[in-house]
C-alpha cells in the first residue's frame, strides 16, 4: 500500500513516500520501501496509533518521534494487521 510518512513536530523532516511493509502496532516499528526497491526507511518502536475518523490518516507516536502517516492507495491499514488472539 502507498503511504506518506511525515514527522510532526518543531523539524519536521521531508516526506517519505513509499510502500508499508509493516503495520504501525505497538511495540513493532514501522517500515517502508522507497520506490526505488533497494532502500527503506524504519522508525523506533511504535508507542500508539491513534486514527483520524474521515480519513486514511494515522498519528504515530515512536520512542523518539511523532509520525503522520496518510494511505494514499491500498485500503486501510488495520485491516491487515492480524486479529488480536482470544
Amino acid at each position: 500500500m502507498e503511504v506518506v510518512l511525515r514527522k510532526v513536530g518543531k523539524k519536521p523532516g521531508r516526506a517519505v513516500v513509499g510502500r508499508l511493509l509493516r503495520p504501525p502496532r505497538p511495540g513493532s516499528v514501522v517500515v517502508i520501501e522507497f520506490p526505488d526497491g533497494l532502500h527503506e526507511y524504519v522508525t523506533t518502536p511504535v508507542k500508539r496509533v491513534l486514527k483520524l475518523c474521515e480519513n486514511n490518516v494515522y498519528y504515530i507516536q515512536t520512542a523518539n518521534s511523532r509520525y503522520r502517516l496518510e494511505v494514499r492507495s491500498g485500503g486501510s491499514l488495520m485491516a491487515e494487521a492480524p486479529e488480536a488472539a482470544k
